[in-house]
């Protein structure tokens, strides 16, 4: 007996969309992700597509009515509901332009509910597009399969973000001068989580203090090779989501 073939195709375009969805709603889809689907993929009626839009998880869709610029998604079906994120975020001082896409894309790929760029003495970036970052990280979870997006905020100075740190989140603190091995730390502090990686520079002596007379902040390493900025970031959100987070789950 023939099996018969999974629906939708692992070949299913998959988009992100900013409208709420819902079964019955029909999207006009233009710009950029209609030149997509109609030039790129060769969408025809009634192939499929699946949505997703960071609220309601993602969705089974059908090409309605096409135009030589424009088509109309038809919403047919629920396949998920949006996941649950583990409560990390990462601060992160903004590094040149393309380590900071690999930066937020790698973020958003490993699980991290919010972005928070913080501007540190030695920080050599002081404007960023978010718009940009923004879809960098919806290009992540349109290839990866997420159907949530990290929250991205204006960037903060140091002290300021210091000065208004919740009483209950734990400040993991990377710092290049050494602390107690970051696995260890997770293991002895669950609970809400943040991550701070200094710039391509490293922290000075005075925000070194600053950080470390926070109660809430740890100081940690990780590991005994000087790494990179974005390489850090990367390293630190694995190990967490290994020993705290939904990989932890998972196994």
């Amino acid at each position: 007996m023939v099996a018969t073939p999974a629906w939708p195709p692992q070949s299913t375009p998959r988009l992100f969309v900013e409208q709420r969805l819902g079964e019955g709603e029909a999207l006009r889809i233009d710009g950029g992700q209609a030149h997509y689907l109609i030039s790129v993929m060769r969408l025809k009626a009634g192939d499929p597509v699946k949505l997703f839009d960071d609220q309601t998880g993602e969705w089974l869709a059908e090409v309605g009515a096409m135009g030589k610029r424009d088509l109309i998604l038809d919403v047919r079906a629920q396949l998920r509901p949006r996941e649950d994120v583990p409560d990390l975020w990462l601060l992160a001082a903004p590094i040149k332009k393309a380590r900071m896409d690999v930066l937020v894309e790698k973020a958003c790929e490993l699980g991290a509910a919010r972005y928070q760029p913080v501007l540190t003495r030695r920080t050599i970036v002081d404007r960023l597009n978010l718009d940009r970052l923004r879809t960098q990280m919806i290009e992540a979870a349109e290839q990866c399969g997420r159907t949530a997006l990290p929250e991205i905020f204006e960037a903060i100075k140091l002290p300021a973000l210091l000065k208004s740190w919740p009483s209950e989140r734990t400040l993991f603190f990377a710092d290049e001068q050494g602390g107690q091995p970051f696995a260890d730390a997770i293991a002895d502090l669950p609970g809400p989580a943040a991550i701070l990686i200094g710039p391509e520079g490293g922290f000075d002596y005075e925000e070194r203090g600053l950080v470390r007379a926070l109660p809430q902040a740890v100081g940690v390493s990780l590991g005994p090779r000087i790494l990179r900025a974005e390489t850090a970031a990367i390293a630190a959100l694995s190990v967490w989501m290994a020993q705290a987070g939904d990989w932890a789950a998972a196994t």
